[in-house]
């Protein structure tokens, strides 16, 4: 039995857009979903489900890093038989030629998160996209001419780092940017068996000190929603 998500058995589509911030899984639902109906609201974490081009989609908010989005993946895996998860969300760019309202496709999730520590010891699992969905999302921003960037990212459990050049040394080894929730997505996927994928918006550069406002956010955001909802299509 879910002890986070309230939904019915059935209120939940196989394919799932996962936003960090719940209300932006309700901007998603009420902007790209026909019929959206809202099946959950436990702890303030909306989630929604409706259609995308004749197609059950649902939407639900994980809420920041990965502690909070393991949960909601585990129930909607175990709980709810979904099959593939997209997580839609922020970034802050590590390198020089990944700008601001870029988007990147995480092909990899490095991590400072301790959560595989347990499960492989004196070793390093390295989580990673499902080649599925990533062809997918890769073809059709080729295909309608949307830039992208794809490679390695850091998952971090900071947002707030003591050490300000902490950066400096991911962006060595080539991580093009930092996010808090894709490599817990990534390995618990394939723990289950199910596909994952981490699209994503660079709100900030760590590099050049910059960020978006707002409404440029919300505007970047429709792209990566699309390419999205178009790799579950």
């Amino acid at each position: 039995m879910s002890m986070h998500i309230e939904a019915k058995a059935g209120e939940i589509a196989e394919s799932v857009l996962l936003p960090g911030d719940p209300m932006r899984a309700k901007w998603i639902a009420k902007t790209f979903l026909k019929n959206p109906k809202m099946y959950n609201d436990v702890r303030g974490m909306l989630g929604y489900t409706g259609t995308h081009k004749g197609k059950r989609i649902s939407v639900q908010g994980t809420g920041m890093g990965i502690p909070s989005a393991l949960i909601y993946c585990h129930e909607l895996i175990n709980d709810y038989g979904v099959k593939n998860l997209i997580r839609v969300g922020s970034t802050g760019s590590y390198q020089p030629d990944v700008k601001l309202r870029d988007i990147v496709i995480a092909m990899a999730a490095s991590s400072t998160s301790g959560i595989n520590n347990s499960r492989f010891i004196n070793a390093d699992y390295s989580p990673t996209a499902n080649f599925e969905l990533f062809m997918k999302a890769v073809l059709y921003a080729e295909k309608n001419s949307i830039p992208i960037k794809a490679g390695n990212v850091l998952s971090s459990d900071l947002f707030y780092d003591d050490d300000f050049d902490a950066h400096k040394k991911w962006a060595e080894f080539g991580v093009l940017c930092v996010e808090m929730e894709a490599a817990g997505l990534y390995t618990i996927a394939a723990k289950y068996n199910v596909r994952a994928l981490a699209i994503l918006t660079v709100s900030d550069s760590l590099v050049t000190g910059e960020s978006t406002s707002a409404d440029e956010r919300e505007s970047t955001f429709n792209t990566m929603i699309e390419i999205a909802l178009n790799t579950l299509s």
